[in-house]
């Protein structure tokens, strides 16, 4: 496995793979690697010639406040796993090769990225689409591979490659979760034991919308008001928000159609972790 860190190294390596025929997979990360980061080298591993992990705690996308500092960052334990599930890059630069002095420039999608995650969030996904432009960049992959655990950053990649007319293709994993439904993620180590099993009311909420759904509830503002007593039943009252949209877009669905998946997502602070998750639920016919 190479372990590169320069940019024009992996530009380097990707266009003598292209050269040589090899279709390229990269799986981009901010480190932290779990078994949902694994499940996404499986699929690349599975799919494509060259599998290349890319890791890099990105600056730009964490807001004032936010928990850029104490992001964990334990890259030799994560070369580890990539050489263990047979990755054949793995792509680690440090910010300041990634942003130089002097860097001004911005990839920014309009509409999707100004509710949910980028409502809460402001200025987040401008740093998750420059980041992610710049990483296809630099590894030149024909497949990039992405969880459904973030799935209004995954809307908001597919509107920049088709926007932007990048030649690849955006491949989409479930979500990973612990055995207690516990959607995995790189922040539940700040969970204290008692606020780990808090977390599950995530999990909970969203389930209650799917038992809504298979038992024909059609109306949104039902099924939220189902997840809201769910999640107020436990500690968690500190909800950034519960949401059910279209997949694609993020606008608000009021009226569940049949054989129409919509996405419902929520996203809560569990003590000081702020944790995501969601769920695709369709209307039967």
């Amino acid at each position: 496995m190479d372990v590169l860190t320069g940019i024009g190294d992996m530009q380097v390596r990707a266009e003598q793979d292209r050269l040589a025929g090899k279709n390229i997979g990269v799986v981009p990360t901010m480190g932290a690697l779990h078994e949902g980061h694994m499940n996404l080298v499986r699929a690349a591993r599975s799919a494509c010639d060259v599998v290349t992990v890319t890791i890099f705690v990105n600056p730009k996308q964490f807001g004032p406040g936010e928990d850029f500092n104490s992001y964990p960052r334990v890259l030799e334990r994560d070369l580890s796993a990539c050489e263990a599930e047979g990755v054949d890059i793995v792509f680690a630069p440090e910010a300041g090769e990634m942003y130089p002095e002097g860097f001004s420039t911005k990839v920014a999608v309009a509409g999707l990225t100004a509710v949910l995650e980028g409502a809460a969030r402001p200025g987040h996904f401008d740093g998750v689409t420059t980041v992610v432009a710049k990483l296809f960049a630099i590894t030149k992959p024909h497949r990039a591979y992405f969880g459904q655990k973030d799935a209004q950053q995954v809307a908001v990649i597919k509107r920049m490659v088709r926007d932007m007319n990048f030649d690849l293709e955006i491949v989409v994993c479930p979500i990973i979760r612990e055995p207690d439904g516990l959607a995995m993620s790189s922040r539940n180590v700040y969970l204290s034991s008692d606020e780990r099993r808090e977390a599950l009311a995530l999990f909970r909420a969203l389930k209650k919308a799917e038992e809504l759904v298979a038992s024909g509830t059609r109306k949104s503002a039902d099924i939220l008001e189902g997840m809201k007593q769910t999640l107020t039943d436990t500690e968690i009252r500190k909800r950034d928000y519960i949401a059910i949209v279209n997949p694609a877009t993020m606008e608000p669905v009021e009226t569940l159609e049949p054989d129409q998946p919509v996405l419902v997502a929520v996203a809560a602070r569990v003590g000081g972790t702020r944790l995501i998750d969601n769920t695709i639920v369709t209307l039967a016919e």
